[in-house]
């Protein structure tokens, strides 16, 4: 790990490392060395003999031999490569203007590997970019052996696949995949199926000449609340990539076509020991360049396993005395092409997320976000909180955490160990994949609750809640928090008027919740501070998600409530959807706090709270911003008093007419109507205007109550519903309509429902 002189205690982070660097010797890693400093490594270093040579571009030009493209399957997990011998094969956007491998591969001792971002690709030979990938992949990875015999663990699609095309496979089952390994040349495995003993006979394998072809979703073997750092430590098919210098992380690489990815680029920074010698040597690098470098290092950083030897060490071994850095700050932003100081910040957020709560100390980027305590506040010694069980998320406990401050939560033992944790701090969006950090891009922190007595704390402090996982069983519970400080809390139906406005808005923490069973809104304090009625406030609030939960068809009684919380910066966007929603911190989070502004209708909240329930049964492709917006149409109309159609400037009747204006003499109408929200969202409107909120409720009702094997199962099976329950439900055939908003559908769809009368809006078509 790199070495902190003034550790988390310090605003400017001063780091110094040995000055011994392990260089590849291959041009391509030299280069990036400028002769001043290669001299000073080479006299100050005696290092180990290097690699055999060998060239990842061959490599990857022989892995993708009549590949082009590959399609996503699912949503892809990333692969993060940092071996001397690994490199990306295939990769995927990660941000804006930086790229995350999606496929990697690594020669290792005799063995080679080939590593997919998703267990899916190794089903996906249909698309005939991944068929040709896993076939070559399956012939690389065998080395020299021309005759390969290949094993495929239960995968009866791939032993086919791999047959077609010359190749000598066959079915293995798992449980007897470590006595059989002898007989095979390459093993293909989704690595979701390895278990624990499978590791070290895998390794033995491949130390012997073996090839070995995998897939996992790393994103997805963390579901069910397990912590990033175990991704590194017990994942089965990490604890063998690892050797090679190869690991799967929780990334999502976003797609570099419209329907996968492409093969083309020059991808060797994605390698991060390439990286970190091109980033020492960043004079000689693009803008680009160093944000693709300090890209892959931060990605590394946060997917590497705590016993790396590969990697880690050459981090301790660097030497960068004199660099210091300011920690990222709202005034104070961190760029992108900035990539030694954004490895130095990821270092230390890394660093603290393994370090034990009883060693954590204030950081002082906390006092510009989210927020500093004032020093008088009262530490509350034993503060007795109730939980619900019953409601999985996050249980608020109207506590803060003071910045590098320790709490401690005891619970009844029966709830030891059972999936429970504390979390300090409700800013839970990462921000590694943006070109600039406005803040440290991770600062919410959670604690398992593994004992009776938990200990947590975070270095930027934060509210503090119980996490209670999806299914836990319900009750209602008491526990004590020490340690924490009070924080501005009002829920509905709880709270008088005269505690809040005589007590509880003084509250001396820095963030406040005002809560019903329907929605939490998370806001500083100093918003609160003249809030005379949160009552009609939340009511309002419960109307506006009351007249979500009509519009979809679902009972007003929510499983959790939903959640927004503003931030300094968020992932995505000015305002994302999500469990919290985000949104930023500027005047958006006054209008939350302002029941005058709520009644007026403030259309980016009610649009978020549209996303969280829209369905993906009725939202087909280009119409993810649309669907959501009949949320947003509906609270506008119904609580708000707008005109129907209303409550955007994009939705008034001349915006709307001259949007309108030559669309339908258009020869690809529906490629601008999937890129044009608002345009989208007229036709909508306009079946709202012809035939009411009550059949888009009956259609919306029909559609949750479907059985599995009637759910559209692609995008044209989705158009298709849509127009035919639709028109059902309105008693006409849409199929005219559609067809003149250019919107396609099946010939059988529309003949399905040509018993019904046509329909046109009267005025309609416009020319």
């Amino acid at each position: 790990m790199l070495a902190t002189q003034l550790g988390v205690q310090g605003r400017v982070i001063n780091f110094s490392f040995q000055l011994s660097l392990v260089l590849f010797a291959d041009s391509l890693r030299m280069k990036f060395l400028p002769s001043p400093l290669l001299a000073v490594v080479l006299a100050a270093t005696s290092f180990a003999a290097t690699p055999a040579p060998f060239n990842p571009a061959t490599d990857r030009a022989t892995l993708l031999q009549g590949v082009s493209e590959i399609a996503a399957t699912g949503v892809p997990g990333g692969v993060s490569a940092f071996g001397p011998q690994a490199f990306a094969v295939i990769a995927g956007k990660d941000g804006k203007k930086a790229l995350l491998p999606v496929v990697a591969a690594a020669r290792w001792e005799k063995g080679r590997i080939v590593a997919f971002g998703h267990n899916g690709y190794l089903g996906a030979f249909a698309d005939s970019g991944t068929g040709t990938l896993l076939t070559n992949a399956v012939r690389w990875s065998a080395g020299d052996k021309t005759e390969p015999k290949v094993g495929v663990v239960g995968n009866a699609g791939l032993v086919t696949h791999l047959k077609s095309t010359g190749l000598d496979a066959e079915a293995v089952e798992v449980k007897s995949l470590k006595a059989q390994l002898s007989k095979f040349d390459v093993i293909a495995v989704d690595a979701h199926k390895l278990a624990a003993g499978d590791v070290e006979p895998l390794v033995k394998f491949l130390r012997g000449g073996g090839g070995f072809v995998t897939a996992a979703t790393g994103w997805g073997w963390l579901y069910g609340g397990k912590d990033k750092a175990l991704l590194a430590a017990e994942f089965a098919g990490n604890l063998v990539l690892k050797n090679a210098g190869l690991v799967f992380t929780a990334g999502t690489p976003g797609k570099t076509t419209s329907t996968g990815y492409t093969t083309g680029g020059d991808l060797a920074l994605l390698n991060a020991s390439t990286a970190l010698d091109a980033t020492l040597a960043k004079t000689a690098l693009s803008a680009d360049q160093l944000t693709q470098a300090g890209s892959t290092l931060a990605d590394a950083l946060r997917a590497l396993p705590p016993d790396d030897k590969i990697f880690l060490p050459r981090l301790a071994s660097l030497n960068t005395a004199g660099i210091t850095v300011d920690f990222p700050r709202p005034d104070k932003p961190l760029a992108a092409d900035n990539a030694l100081a954004r490895l130095i910040v990821t270092q230390q957020i890394e660093a603290l997320k393994q370090t034990k709560p009883e060693l954590i100390r204030p950081h002082p980027a906390a006092d510009s976000f989210p927020g500093a305590v004032p020093k008088n506040a009262p530490r509350l010694p034993n503060q007795t909180v109730s939980i619900d069980t019953g409601v999985p998320g996050w249980q608020s406990t109207g506590l803060y955490a003071a910045p590098g401050e320790l709490i401690r939560v005891a619970v009844p033992p029966a709830l030891a160990d059972k999936g429970l944790g504390v979390r300090i701090g409700c800013h839970t969006d990462h921000l590694w994949h943006l070109e600039k950090w406005q803040r440290a891009p991770e600062i919410s922190r959670r604690e398992p609750i593994k004992a009776a007595i938990t200990a947590a704390a975070n270095p930027f402090g934060g509210l503090i809640y119980i996490d209670v996982p999806e299914k836990f069983a319900p009750g209602k519970t008491l526990l004590a928090i020490a340690g924490a400080v009070e924080s501005p809390r009002y829920i509905l139906g709880q709270t008088s008027l005269l505690e809040w406005q005589t007590k509880l808005r003084n509250a001396p923490a820095p963030w406040a919740e005002l809560e019903t069973k329907k929605i939490i809104l998370s806001v500083p304090s100093e918003k609160i501070r003249q809030l005379d009625d949160p009552e009609a406030l939340m009511k309002f609030w419960d109307q506006v998600q009351d007249a979500n939960a009509d519009l979809i068809a679902i009972p007003r009684d929510r499983k959790r409530p939903e959640r927004i919380v503003p931030d300094t910066q968020i992932s995505a966007g000015y305002m994302h959807s999500g469990y919290p929603i985000m949104t930023l911190l500027d005047k958006s989070v006054d209008a939350t706090v302002s029941l005058e502004a709520m009644k007026a209708g403030t259309w980016g909240h009610f649009h978020e709270l549209g996303h969280n329930h829209q369905q993906p049964d009725w939202t087909f492709d280009g119409t993810t911003e649309v669907t959501c917006n009949l949320f947003s149409l509906y609270v506008m109309e119904t609580l708000c008093g707008k005109p129907p159609g209303q409550g955007h400037d994009a939705m008034k009747p001349d915006a709307v007419d001259k949007r309108l204006r030559g669309y339908l003499g258009m020869s690809d109408k529906f490629t601008r109507w999937k890129s044009d929200p608002f345009l989208a969202l007229t036709m909508y409107h306009q079946l709202r205007t012809a035939f009411g909120w009550e059949t888009y409720k009956k259609v919306f009702a029909e559609y949750r109550d479907l059985p599995k094997e009637q759910r559209p199962k692609n995008d044209d099976e989705e158009r298709d519903q849509w127009l035919v329950r639709f028109s059902r439900a309105a008693g006409k055939n849409l199929g005219p309509f559609f067809e003149a908003w250019g919107v396609p559908t099946s010939t059988a769809a529309r003949d399905s429902i040509k018993s019904l009368s046509e329909w046109m809006p009267a005025d309609w078509p416009k020319s």
